[in-house]
């Protein structure tokens, strides 16, 4: 049984904010900002101070693992205009970004990537900002 997505009032409004900014200025990638609306509107709203420990949020600090290879992978979800691969700062616009926001540790999700479909499970969170009381985030 899947499980309900989640985002909070806070992400939604910023991250309605960010797409609103990104369409008016012609994005390049709209099927992008489509995907991140759809995973938006989709997830249930709940306030930042009742957010789940295990949540993926904006700016959480999560443990990825390929369900297929078993490799394990470590990202930060961020804002595009933060995303740094080198530091492992993952855009909540790429499509694992999107695919893990509103996600919580255990599930498994999909992705398209250019090197094909990709299961995914939420390992763990090592840092969500709303656990941490950092609601400015």
């Amino acid at each position: 049984m899947k499980r309900a997505a989640f985002v909070t009032h806070d992400d939604r409004r910023r991250l309605g904010t960010m797409l609103e900014t990104l369409r008016a200025g012609g994005a390049e990638r709209m099927d992008y900002l489509d995907a991140l609306d759809t995973r938006i509107s989709e997830a249930r709203r709940i306030c930042p101070t009742e957010a789940p420990d295990d949540l993926v949020t904006m700016n959480a600090t999560v443990v990825l693992r390929d369900v297929k290879s078993r490799e394990k992978e470590t990202y930060k979800l961020v804002y595009p205009s933060q995303a740094d691969g080198r530091r492992r700062r993952v855009s909540v616009l790429a499509p694992i970004g999107t695919a893990v926001l509103g996600h919580r540790v255990g599930d498994v999700v999909e992705v398209q990537t250019p090197s094909g479909r990709r299961r995914i499970r939420i390992e763990s969170i090592r840092y969500q900002p709303e656990r941490a009381g950092h609601y400015h985030l």
